[in-house]
């Protein structure tokens, strides 16, 4: 898979990805995830977090994470970006809001981590 034309932040963050996903899969269907056109990108709301995931679940969201809908369950989350409603929304919850490096540090071997977008 070529690595698309974007910034030199989410290059690298995709090419670290790959690296892991040479040994745990999850790691390599997030790059994948990332490395679409910006017209077909990954854009999940709080609706369809609460509406899918479970109680203290850890989320991957390969893309931007809108604050459409109401969050009553504490999850953790990762995703390239938040907007500033769903940040808030998410941590009244009781959640946690993290960059995808972040998660891949405290979790690299991918153990119960749902891929949503």
């Amino acid at each position: 898979m070529k690595t698309r034309d974007k910034n030199p932040v989410s290059k690298a963050l995709i090419e670290d990805l790959k690296e892991k996903g040479l040994k745990i899969p999850a790691w390599k269907a997030i790059a994948g995830g990332l490395n679409r056109p910006r017209r077909k990108s990954h854009e999940v709301s709080l609706y369809g977090l609460e509406k899918n995931a479970k109680k203290g679940e850890n989320i991957v969201v390969p893309g931007t994470v809108l604050g459409t809908g109401e969050l009553t369950k504490p999850l953790t989350v990762a995703a390239l970006r938040f907007s500033s409603s769903a940040r808030e929304k998410i941590e009244k919850a009781g959640g946690k809001c993290m960059e995808i490096e972040d998660m891949m540090k405290e979790n690299p071997e991918a153990k119960k981590v749902r891929i949503m977008g």
